[in-house]
Formats: structure tokens, sequence, C-alpha cells
């Protein structure tokens, strides 16, 4: 295992003090993980996972099956959150997640700001959007698009009586101010 966690780290693109203080331990500590001086707990594990954005099982030299790359229409129903409906539109277990989004009109959660590590993307498919991007407002019509760094406050809304509906991608990078649309639980992202 311990060459699995130095590779993981590297992939991340992390030094040993930067993935050190993401797991809360002290680089010696990581270190000696890493050469296999000593075997992590199943806790630390768990913070090792989410430190890297893998899972136990990766991080355990264990192959995963591969996923079917492919999502079917009618495939995983939708999920509602708040007046929001999202269908999963790309595979579980990726470093980002698709999403299909209708934004119901008159919804635009008010003042509710967001601001997460990440990257986002939108497509508008329907209707009109409204995009608050730090201190500007953008009016997206179908065809439009915009591409962000998650961590410049923003907020969507409709513009239209219809709502709006949209392709949204986001980077799904562990931290504990990252949401996600489709979780267990019915957690609410936008």
């Amino acid at each position: 295992m311990a060459p699995q966690l130095r590779e993981l780290r590297r992939r991340a693109g992390l030094t040993l003090e930067a993935a050190a203080a993401r797991a809360r331990l002290s680089p010696a500590h990581l270190s000696r993980l890493e050469t296999g001086r000593r075997q992590p707990s199943l806790p630390l594990l768990l913070g090792l996972a989410r430190t890297y954005g893998t899972t136990v099982s990766e991080l355990l030299g264990e192959t995963p099956a591969v996923a079917d790359p492919i999502v079917r229409a009618g495939g995983p129903g939708a999920r509602e959150a708040d007046g929001w409906t999202y269908w999963q539109a790309g595979g579980s277990g990726r470093g980002m997640q698709a999403l299909r989004v209708h934004v119901p009109p008159g919804r635009s959660q008010g003042e509710l700001v967001r601001v997460h590590p990440g990257e986002e993307w939108l497509y508008v498919l329907g209707g009109r959007l409204r995009l608050h991007l730090g201190e500007a407002e953008h009016l997206l019509e179908p065809g439009d698009s915009a591409h962000f760094d998650s961590l410049t406050p923003h907020r969507i809304g409709a513009a239209g009586p219809g709502g709006a509906e949209l392709l949204f991608v986001h980077t799904l990078l562990q931290s504990s101010l990252a949401g996600v649309c489709l979780g267990g639980a019915a957690q609410h992202h936008r």
C-alpha cells in the first residue's frame, strides 16, 4: 500500500507537506506511511482517501470493476431538492459530476451564494438562466454556456416563467465545503 499512497499523492499534485496538512497529519507521519514503516488505521485511510479524491479500495490497491461509461436515457431517476430537479448525466465514481438540471421559475434561492473548490461548466438547453458570478450578473439563453472557478461566489436562477433546463458539470474536489447534488441523502448543491 505504501507505493500506492505515494503515487496517489503525486497524481493529486501535492507535496508531502501539503498532503499531510490536508489529511491533518505531520509530514513525518505521512512519510512513514508512504515508506511502509507505519500501517494506517481505517479512520486514517478514510481521511487519506478524501484528501486524494479516491476510495479506500484504491488506496488498498484493489482493482475496481470497469464502470460502464454510458448513461442511458431512462437510467437513474430524477432527484428533486428544494424544487430543483436533477438527472445523472455521467458515470458515478469520477472526478467530476455531470447532471441535467431543471431550474424552476422563481426559485433562484434568494441570496444563497455558493463558494467551494473546483470548477463548474453549464450549458443552457432551454429557457433563460440568470448567473451571478462575483459582482457580475449574466443572462444566458439556450446555447450559451459558462465555465468558471467555483471559488468565485456564484448562484443561478431561472430568468423566465418556464424555468430553465441546463447541462451542468462540476469537479468533485474533496473539501468540507464541497457539496454534491446527487448524494445518498438529498443534498442540494446549487
